[in-house]
């Protein structure tokens, strides 16, 4: 006959094991709820139409609505800590176009601390293999312009403090692409749900510029593209179109 010493002993691993467990669900929901609890600490405004500097392709023509395979803007003016776009995706664009560095690529996403196309923090959500939120730095100092940087200088920033899955995008769906960078950090929000937190590399402190936001191979409307003042309207920087085609 077993004894009751026996049969508790043969039990208690299953005991801590599950105590075990316990703790770790309860650590993983507490991180979450505090991702859930995290929201924007920077207040953005829209940006007005005529303020919307396109540096690449082209708005369609009386419509705050993009349908071009490459499409860079910025707003004048702006603070590039902080941007926010709200958007209704409508599917692929009429006409394709790979990218500089010779990849075909569906993406949307914000531009921040934008001082040009050489050197500026990157967040797109990507469709392609599979949706996914993909933070990079592209970094080349000294200089400015495609014809001088290329699709040289991208760092992806690869081991965030918390990330969750990101949806894809259907036609007819609206979103809204939201992100920040407070010290640091950089903060990035899918329909008010934070999806990406991370530290940037130390050159990012550095950079200057405005926000903006892109996109490659997609349609969409644009309801609102938002984000901090930056300069006074005295001193707000004249619309200049560029060479700029990233390969990111």
């Amino acid at each position: 006959m077993v004894s009751r010493l026996a049969i508790a002993a043969l039990l208690l691993p299953v005991v801590v094991g599950c105590s075990k467990d316990r703790n770790g669900n309860e650590a993983k929901r507490e991180m979450n709820d505090k991702a859930e609890a995290t929201k924007p600490t920077i207040d953005v405004m829209a940006v007005a139409q005529g303020d919307i500097c396109v540096t690449k392709g082209a708005l369609v023509p009386g419509k705050l609505a993009v349908d071009t395979p490459t499409f860079r803007a910025v707003g004048l003016g702006t603070s590039g800590d902080a941007v926010a776009l709200d958007f209704t995706y409508r599917g692929h664009s009429t006409d394709s176009r790979a990218l500089a560095s010779g990849q075909m690529r569906r993406q949307l996403g914000l531009k921040l601390r934008a001082a040009n196309g050489c050197n500026l923090v990157y967040v797109m959500w990507r469709l392609d293999p599979k949706p996914a939120l993909e933070i990079s730095i592209k970094v080349n100092p000294g200089m400015s312009t495609h014809a001088e940087c290329g699709a040289n200088g991208y760092t992806k920033l690869k081991k965030p403090t918390y990330h969750t899955a990101v949806p894809a995008l259907l036609d007819g769906e609206k979103h809204v692409l939201q992100a920040e960078i407070v010290g640091d950090e950089l903060f990035a929000w899918i329909d008010g749900s934070l999806a990406w937190r991370g530290d940037l590399p130390a050159e990012a402190k550095s950079m200057s510029g405005p926000s903006g936001f892109r996109s490659d191979n997609l349609m969409y409307d644009v309801k609102t593209f938002s984000a901090p003042p930056g300069h006074t309207a005295g001193d707000k920087p004249h619309c200049v179109q560029s060479d700029e085609d990233d390969g990111g």
